[in-house]
């Protein structure tokens, strides 16, 4: 073979060695892709997408598609997109559960935001997965905040954000400085939250932050209200908190000590660790101690500041203890909205006790509930009938019952056509927990912002600052009637005197027990005024 043969052989050989190793390298370089816009790392998939996928959840497949169904639907009319962000894996199939209530609650406030023929924009959803514990939060942020500045996507407000915790802030911290509305649809930590002073002359951490629920210091004042002199009794109280470090567990235990009491000085604060949120650990062996020092103290009613996991064990040491006749309340903050989810017919029936009546009565202040506001309006009528002769004019109704009702009566029509309609949402939206309510009223907020910064001009895309200011003037004839009560926000984005419902498990007879509803709590100590109205000196 001639040597200039050779050589070409060999360059050729080297060329296609040195392809090869380009190929390879950048083959493995290339993001390992679970759907577009969601990258596999390590066993999660994070990313955003709104074209149906379920982030390998089963339990969320249908509703995911329902979701794509409506996207597509509006993909021809004006429309800005809304990202929906929070966890949506797990080996749990619990937390599953409660990833598919909440977006059916996004569906069926998307629909009903995109129902009104002359409102526009319309809403594009999409589902952000910042993976477990909001881990992964810092791509999906950066995402974000590209799909803001983009003419095709629009991103024009994120909501979700389920978990109050470091992750949570930092993600709400990072998006609202770079001008994006948040819109925070079940966060309780007092940490995640601008302030109101006299006037709105606060300067605000997180610029155009909205919430819809009170925060652990506002439900705290809710329950302390309701509960009268029983939970404020120093010598029949006491606290029981979580020391781990959790945004959550911290503001609760804050807002119980702040709590009034009076009396002589009962036992003193018990604090446990827990290994994590979702983790039980050695929790079980420290409750069964606090326990037995409860039973000999004169307390029979516990501040509880820890997760919804570790006050399910709790409630059960708790129940074995043997105190004799004694019945126990433990009292807690809005993540106990989970908890009869996870309790099984054995769980019951120790709660229940072999006298057949509760031993221990698990109390929270639960965002909402689909009883309250019939309950509530009942027994006003009641009153009303007790010192009158006349029924009360449509004026003399209470405005903070009727319109909640009113819009929870439309979401139970809406689930009712839905379903008719054949679209499947994976199950039957299941209402007790407040999650799908709450949720639902988040994206009815967002989209009367939209709404009313749009105005008359459909062809004008509302800004990122826009929808942000627009959350203060939700409020007086602006407010957003949700089936969690009326949402009127302050110049902070704070919901004035939002009521929590008063929630009870109910062990029952036997099998398993009920959620209860037992009352409406008012942070202020009284109802929202007329109108929702919102007083220049906030509490």
């Amino acid at each position: 073979m001639p040597r200039w043969r050779q050589i070409l052989y060999a360059l050729l050989g080297l060329t296609v060695l040195v392809a090869a190793v380009v190929y390879g390298r950048s083959a493995a370089q290339k993001p390992d892709t679970c759907a577009d816009g969601v990258e596999r790392i390590d066993d999660e998939c994070i990313g955003v997408n709104g074209e149906g996928y379920d982030f390998g959840t089963h339990e969320i497949r249908a509703v995911a598609r329902a979701i794509k169904k409506e996207n597509d639907r509006i993909a021809q009319q004006p429309h800005v997109t809304v990202a929906m962000m929070l966890p949506l894996q797990s080996d749990q199939p619990t937390l599953r559960r409660q990833m598919r209530s909440d977006l059916q609650g996004a569906y069926l406030g998307q629909r009903q935001a995109n129902a009104g023929e002359g409102e526009l924009p319309r809403i594009r959803l999409v589902l952000a997965n910042p993976g477990r514990n909001y881990g992964r939060q810092s791509e999906v942020v950066d995402t974000l905040i590209g799909m803001a500045g983009s003419s095709k996507d629009r991103l024009r407000a994120v909501t979700g954000f389920n978990l109050s915790l470091d992750a949570t802030e930092k993600a709400v911290e990072r998006l609202t400085k770079h001008g994006i509305p948040v819109l925070a649809s079940r966060i309780s930590g007092d940490r995640i939250a601008n302030g109101d002073g006299i006037d709105g002359a606060v300067k605000q951490r997180f610029p155009g932050l909205a919430r819809i629920i009170p925060t652990n210091n506002g439900a705290a004042k809710a329950l302390a209200d309701f509960n009268g002199e029983r939970g404020r009794q120093d010598a029949r109280t006491v606290m029981v908190f979580d020391t781990r470090q959790d945004a959550y567990d911290e503001s609760l235990a804050n807002a119980f000590r702040g709590i009034k009491e009076a009396g002589p000085a009962g036992p003193a604060a018990m604090p446990f660790e827990s290994p994590g949120i979702y983790e039980a650990g050695s929790t079980g062996n420290q409750f069964t101690q606090i326990a037995n020092n409860i039973c000999d103290s004169p307390a029979d009613t516990v501040y509880f500041a820890g997760r919804t996991l570790h006050l399910r064990i709790f409630a059960l040491k708790l129940a074995q203890q043997p105190c004799g006749d004694r019945h126990y309340t433990i009292i807690s903050g809005s993540d106990a909205a989970s908890l009869r989810q996870g309790m099984s017919e054995k769980d019951w029936a120790q709660l229940r006790g072999t006298g057949g009546e509760a031993k221990v009565t698990v109390q929270y202040a639960a965002p909402a509930h689909p009883a309250a506001w019939s309950t509530e309006l009942k027994a006003w009528k009641k009153r009303w009938d007790a010192s009158h002769d006349r029924e009360p004019t449509a004026d003399e109704l209470p405005q903070y019952l009727t319109e909640p009702k009113a819009a929870l009566d439309g979401l139970n029509k809406l689930i009712e056509a839905t379903l008719q309609e054949g679209t499947d949402l994976g199950s039957v939206p299941y209402l007790e927990d407040s999650r799908t309510m709450l949720v639902y009223d988040g994206l009815l907020t967002i989209g009367t912002a939209l709404h009313e910064v749009q105005g008359d001009d459909a062809e004008q895309v509302p800004g990122l600052k826009d929808v942000g200011t627009e959350w203060s003037k939700l409020q007086s004839r602006h407010r957003v009637k949700g089936t969690s009560g009326l949402i009127c926000l302050t110049s902070g984005g704070n919901p004035y005197d939002k009521p929590v419902a008063v929630v009870e498990l109910d062990p029952g007879q036997e099998g398993r027990g009920t959620l209860k509803f037992v009352g409406i709590g008012w942070p202020t100590g009284r109802e929202q005024p007329k109108n929702c109205v919102i007083p220049s000196r906030t509490p």
